[in-house]
């Protein structure tokens, strides 16, 4: 399926935690969004593989996601090898993406920073033609963003979710085991697991959102920025419309 924009998570959960608003709206806009998770987040404290399995499929359902695929590389063993590459290059030539989002180039999560590695150098790999797949033509996306994760850095930009705050949370609402857990049960509570987090997302989505002029919203770097310009219709379409 050609897909506009293609969207890496290392773990379940990973996509809607960090850019949830921006899929919600890219969707909104007509755009063809998909999403590939590295592993299946096995590792995790609360929940099952089957569990997030279906937690993640209904996440989709409120994302409104055109395609989503679990390569089941290994939690907590993402290792860059060239078969982890290729795995990663099928679905890049088999979508064909514009544009590529993946995580933070360094995170709290040792799993991120190892994952956003592996994407970048697939990426690359995947533009040559003498790489083979399986037949497929190379492709590379014209453009990279990160998304941010726990650790804050600077952004180039900040995407509007005010319209799509609330479908976002749904989202994440939908990994039951993994947010906003009131009564922990018979697992132990975990960092993201506690309604204090929860509050903290939102406090961050506002913060961004501000230091933009949204209600909410959602920061990203460029990758190896500058990011490209020839138009300034962007900062007048406000302008435009009112």
């Amino acid at each position: 399926m050609k897909l506009d924009v293609l969207v890496f998570a290392a773990h379940p959960d990973d996509a809607e935690l960090n850019i949830g608003g921006t899929i919600c709206a890219l969707i909104k806009q007509n755009l063809k969004v998909g999403v590939i998770d590295l592993t299946k987040g096995e590792m995790g404290t609360r929940g099952t593989v089957e569990t997030r399995k279906k937690e993640a499929h209904n996440a989709s359902v409120a994302l409104g996601l055109h395609y989503r695929k679990n390569l089941d590389l290994g939690d907590s063993k993402l290792d860059n090898t060239r078969a982890n590459q290729l795995k990663i290059i099928t679905e890049v030539r088999n979508s064909q993406p514009d544009v590529c989002i993946t995580g933070a180039p360094h995170d709290r999560h040792p799993d991120h920073g190892k994952a956003t590695q592996l994407v970048l150098d697939s990426l690359f790999y995947s533009g040559l033609q003498k790489i083979d797949s399986g037949g497929q033509q190379p492709w590379r996306p014209e453009h990279i963003l990160h998304y941010m994760q726990d650790r804050p850095f600077e952004p180039d930009f900040v995407f509007d979710i005010s319209e799509t705050w609330e479908q976002k949370k749904k989202s994440l609402l939908a990994f039951e085991t993994q947010f906003n857990v009131s009564e922990a049960g018979e697992e132990p509570e975990t960092y993201i697991s506690t309604p204090s987090y929860f509050k903290q997302l939102e406090s961050r989505a506002r913060y961004f959102g501000h230091l933009a002029g949204f209600e909410f919203g959602e920061p990203l770097k460029y990758h190896n920025g500058p990011a490209p310009l020839s138009s300034f219709d962007e900062f007048f379409s406000n302008k435009a419309n009112s």
